[in-house]
């Protein structure tokens, strides 16, 4: 049986930019001419960016990356969001008014948020031609995509995929997987961080960020036939959990929503990751008859994430922030040391992007040898279908 390899990219604002270093480095170390490695790619937030453009571009891989490279690192807020000051003015005006209209029971405002995201609904319509990807799809040179978002009514992390014929539907706890055309709309849902960005309505439902509420980020891969998942993260990997810092003060509101953000898109990935593990563990310990009554399978996983703290790095580059968005976000303490976590989320600028794709092109190459083999048995399949 063929085995799929799965790339998931999952969300984290302005840190995906850390992705596109690594997809740099994968698109060296593997043949020039290769066509897109990954027959199943799963995006969740900003990294739906990413795994879209792949997809569109899954014919020559390298050049997807390179497209992703010339996105991410002529990256400018205003690509993104609205930070001129009629912009922000209007925005942050009809946010408070959402706010006081709805502390007293009135709910007439649309599309209230901290941020306009039309810019960026503007370029994906501009520079993403979602028709290609069925096309690749019926080409083979790609079996599925999913893009992953939170519905606002339901409840549930919603997975939105296409892909080939067989794939099913399915339906678990709180998630599930349903097919469709994906489209720039998809894109923004997936991407509408909470408070932050505006929800987008598809079909019956208003969507959120797509980190919120996604308890199994590795699963949609998983169902959709992945074997073997490259996951590619945006949070420091090996931590040292046993350091606690003193608190002397109150935290700030940005301290308080850069450590909510990190808990939607970050905590719940290492949970996932606990539990492949365990169970690859179980799987090694049973008789290949016992695996054969089970419905459980080994997953390989290869796991690339930061090196550095991305939140250190964003401290070097606040300042280049639109002082309109300086002096928003110095309202509610993100420009102190300790709201650079907030601020990693939100700095969409091309000097900060920079650093994350050089930073993620370096981790990337120093584990060079353990990418060649994870990609070992495909590249054997390629030979032999040729």
């Amino acid at each position: 049986m063929e085995r799929k390899i799965g790339l998931i990219l999952t969300g984290g604002g302005a840190r995906a930019a850390y992705q596109v270093g690594v997809l740099k480095a994968i698109s060296e170390i593997l043949p020039r001419r290769s066509h897109n490695p990954f027959p199943i790619i799963c995006g969740t937030s900003a990294g739906a960016l990413n795994a879209v453009t792949l997809a569109v571009n899954a014919r020559h891989f390298r050049s997807g990356v390179q497209r992703l490279l010339n996105i991410w690192k002529n990256s400018h807020i205003e690509d993104i969001y609205r930070s001129d000051p009629v912009g922000v003015f209007m925005n942050s005006t009809r946010w408070i008014a959402g706010l006081l209209l709805s502390s007293m029971g009135i709910n007439k405002m649309s599309r209230v948020s901290l941020l306009d995201n039309s810019p960026l609904a503007t370029f994906l319509e501009e520079t993403l031609p979602c028709e290609k990807i069925q096309e690749n799809i019926d080409a083979g040179l790609l079996y599925a995509l999913s893009i992953t978002a939170s519905g606002y009514g339901s409840g549930h992390s919603v997975t939105f995929f296409q892909g080939a014929k067989g794939i099913r539907p399915w339906r678990r706890a709180r998630r599930i997987g349903i097919p469709a055309r994906i489209e720039p709309k998809h894109l923004l849902a997936s991407a509408a961080i909470p408070f932050v960005f505006p929800a987008v309505r598809i079909n019956r439902e208003y969507f959120g960020d797509g980190s919120m509420r996604q308890i199994a980020p590795i699963s949609s891969a998983l169902h959709m036939g992945a074997s073997k998942v490259l996951i590619i993260g945006v949070a420091q990997g090996s931590v040292d959990q046993t350091k606690r810092k003193r608190m002397d003060e109150y935290p700030s509101l940005a301290q308080i929503a850069g450590h909510a953000l990190n808990s939607i898109f970050l905590d719940s990935l290492e949970v996932d990751l606990e539990r492949i593990q365990r169970i690859n563990h179980t799987m090694s310990m049973m008789s290949d008859e016992a695996r054969q009554k089970t419905n459980l399978r080994h997953v390989d996983v290869l796991v690339i994430s930061p090196s550095q703290p991305i939140e250190k790095i964003a401290e070097h580059y606040a300042g280049r922030l639109p002082w309109t968005i300086r002096f928003l976000l110095r309202w509610v303490g993100a420009m102190r040391r300790s709201g650079a976590s907030l601020v990693s989320y939100l700095l969409f600028e091309k000097g900060f992007c920079n650093a994350l794709i050089e930073l993620g092109y370096h981790d990337a190459m120093k584990r060079k040898e353990e990418i060649v083999a994870f990609f070992a048995h495909q590249e054997k399949q390629e030979e032999l279908s040729q």
